[in-house]
């Protein structure tokens, strides 16, 4: 199995559900022939994998052929795809590091084969934790794409170390179901010590899952997994893409606080990389074989010019193959539930939108720029991982909003389950960083958070880990910025800048969770409010962990503000939880007053209404609802708990309808509704 597959000529193919996205957007009717001709490209290249030995269950499953695979008898045979080489010898701790004892035998289609026998007692040559080395043309020392433990030794590069414990972990639970309201909890296994050092599995395991449990987060999207050799690259430059990165510890501990979290009912997302890679040679995937292509494009085509990394070439067999693999590994090895694709934008176009400001017009989506060979991979990656385990959920990182990637791949959709509402979370930051609050426009704020394709799910957040990168401020620090060094303490006199910043924080939070998409995110930290940015030990800084870590001692500090973010974070999840509006159809938005700064919708049966001006409150303020009867306010942002006035508290709080249509909705009531306040109502 080698070679490339090339798309084919436009046809008419039948595609199952296809009449169902066009009917549901009409605008598509003259791509019609484009959208075939990628389903065609799709069910070639699926139909010629399911006829090979087999199938697709023995394509994805690469890893049990490829690296080094360990025999009953005690003998390894391991092979490897170098296309381009002209030896390989493979050293190590076994052979007493002699580079010509072992060659590899070349075989067809680029493969390479050896065959170790066991050691005369019978046991395996490879020992656990021995280390190894493949040698590529006599003089080019690599690491084998497929090993799955590598750490540094004698220096910064990494090496690749046989795994296999005598005692491997072995799962206690099953894993969780699919979240119907996904609220995710997105985390970084290094960063979550309040110590300056990387942080462990296991201290992730014992100190930040209850964390993240408690706080009401039904999924964690995990970063920085996979091993990349760089630390400051925050995992987007990977180095090894079967191995979990040993700086938190062993895959074991790995397993282990995979199986705890599925304990407490967590969903477990990987941020996957297949958009790009490293383009380390040594201890990375760039020139394995020798050569400037193997799993890359050759020339210009194969590098990304401001990622400074390697661009896969998925028209190739071995790389749809490795990658592919890759994606059911970590489903099977480690039983993450589903995942968080990286760099979908880049992998989707030609000009990796680069200099784009994609306008929404369609052509832009059907046109020549397109990347079909990749938009296909992710099509085959994601109808693979869900026939794998229909329970997967998997999220693309795209901006250009290509119509359609949120739909099954039988309808000609790329078969995403969600999308990043990228746009919600650039809005809120430059609101911030450019506005007055007397000129925020509700209506601009209440088109971005809707501005969503029908029955294509959208994740949404106010801020993720991009927003807390060195360079850039969270949100809480773009409200606050110095005054969070010398008035968050619930001793301190009272500070204009602090109680504005506490308000709009839970403000903005609750109105992106509850109208912004069918999902939420949440960076770790940013839930109370981590102050300062996030900048790994580099050069630059030398080589600190000052802003490389979590301060959470500021919110388990009673004195301390950062509390009330926290605890209106929780309840908000929580309040999520029992209500579902995530897994409800989006919100109706009744108003959206320029002037008074308020805006109000219903959604899953209850009423928010969110007053953000800055001075004026407003008593009786009519909201229009379409279910008559008592309203009870259930969620106040204002309440002396977040550290608000208790203006309104909810408790005791009651407004009934009174027979007065309003903002073309069947019934309304009257409520009082402070400045820079969020009100929450259910019905009675």
């Amino acid at each position: 199995m080698g070679g490339n597959y090339s798309a084919m000529d436009p046809m008419e193919v039948p595609v199952p559900d296809l009449e169902k996205l066009l009917e549901r957007d009409g605008y598509l009717k003259p791509y019609e022939r484009e959208i075939r001709r990628r389903y065609a490209c799709y069910k070639d290249i699926w139909d010629r994998i399911e006829s090979w030995d087999g199938g697709l269950e023995a394509f994805t499953k690469g890893y049990k052929y490829y690296g080094p695979q360990f025999n009953q008898d005690g003998s390894v045979t391991w092979r490897e795809w170098a296309p381009g080489a002209h030896s390989l010898h493979l050293r190590g701790e076994f052979n007493g590091w002699d580079s010509k004892s072992h060659p590899f035998a070349k075989k067809e289609y680029g493969k390479w084969e050896i065959q170790i026998p066991a050691n005369p007692d019978g046991s395996c040559a490879l020992k656990h934790d021995s280390r190894v080395q493949i040698i590529v043309n006599d003089n080019l020392y690599r690491i084998s794409p497929w090993a799955s433990y590598v750490k540094p030794h004698e220096g910064f590069t990494y090496q690749h170390f046989i795994y296999k414990p005598e005692q491997p972990y072995k799962f206690k639970h099953p894993k969780v179901d699919k979240p119907k309201s996904l609220r995710i909890y997105e985390c970084h296994v290094g960063i979550a010590t309040s110590e300056g050092k990387v942080g462990s599995y296991n201290e992730f395991r014992e100190n930040v899952l209850p964390r993240i449990k408690k706080q009401g987060y039904n999924a964690i999207q995990i970063m920085a997994i996979k091993e990349h050799a760089y630390y400051a690259s925050f995992g987007y430059q990977v180095t090894s893409f079967f191995a979990a990165s040993s700086r938190y510890g062993t895959p074991c501990e790995l397993k282990q606080l995979i199986d705890r979290a599925h304990e407490i009912g967590l969903y477990v997302l990987l941020d996957v990389v297949h958009s790009h890679a490293s383009k380390n040679t040594l201890d990375g995937l760039n020139e394995f074989d020798g050569t400037n292509a193997c799993y890359f494009h050759d020339g210009p085509r194969g590098t990304h010019s401001l990622w400074d990394s390697r661009l896969f070439n998925y028209s190739e067999i071995e790389v749809l193959r490795f990658l592919l693999s890759n994606l059911r590994w970590y489903q099977e090895e480690y039983r993450f539930d589903g995942f968080r694709f990286d760099g979908v934008t880049s992998m989707l176009y030609h000009s990796r939108g680069i200099g784009e400001g994609f306008s929404g017009h369609y052509d832009e989506y059907y046109g020549l720029n397109v990347d079909t060979e990749a938009l296909i991979y992710l099509m085959l990656a994601n109808d693979i991982v869900h026939s794998i385990d229909n329970r997967v959920i998997t999220i693309a990182e795209d901006v250009s909003g290509m119509p359609a990637s949120c739909r099954p791949v039988r309808e000609g959709g790329t078969g995403f389950d969600y999308r990043l509402g990228m746009a919600i979370p650039d809005m809120w930051i430059k609101l911030l960083k450019e506005e007055k609050d007397e000129d925020w426009k509700m209506g601009h704020i209440v088109h971005t958070l809707t501005n969503r394709r029908w029955m294509e799910g959208t994740i949404a957040y106010a801020e993720s880990h991009d927003q807390a990168l060195v360079g850039d401020k969270t949100i809480a620090f773009w409200l606050m910025d110095a005054a969070m060094y010398t008035h968050m303490s619930t001793l301190s006199e009272p500070s204009a800048v602090v109680e504005r910043g506490l308000a709009l924080h839970c403000m903005i939070r609750l109105i992106t969770h509850a109208l912004g998409g069918e999902g939420y995110l949440n960076f770790i930290g940013n839930e109370f409010g981590h102050p300062e940015w996030l900048d790994f030990p580099r050069a630059g800084n030398n080589s600190s962990y000052h802003y490389a870590r979590r301060q959470w001692h500021l919110v388990d500090d009673e004195l301390l503000k950062y509390k009330f973010l926290n605890e209106f974070d929780r309840d908000m999840n929580h309040l999520e939880e029992k209500y579902g509006w995530l897994r409800s159809d989006p919100g109706y938005v009744s108003c959206k007053h320029e002037g008074d700064k308020v805006i109000a919708f219903e959604r899953a049966g209850l009423v928010f209404v969110f007053n953000f001006h800055p001075y004026q409150s407003f008593t009786d303020y009519r909201i229009g609802v379409n279910v008559s009867g008592k309203y009870k306010a259930i969620l106040c942002s204002d309440s002396k708990k977040y550290g608000g006035f208790g203006r309104v508290e909810p408790d005791g709080e009651f407004h009934s309808t009174q027979q007065i249509p309003w903002g073309n909705r069947n019934d309304s009531i009257q409520v009082y509704i402070p400045c820079r306040t969020a009100i929450v109502y259910a019905p009675t």
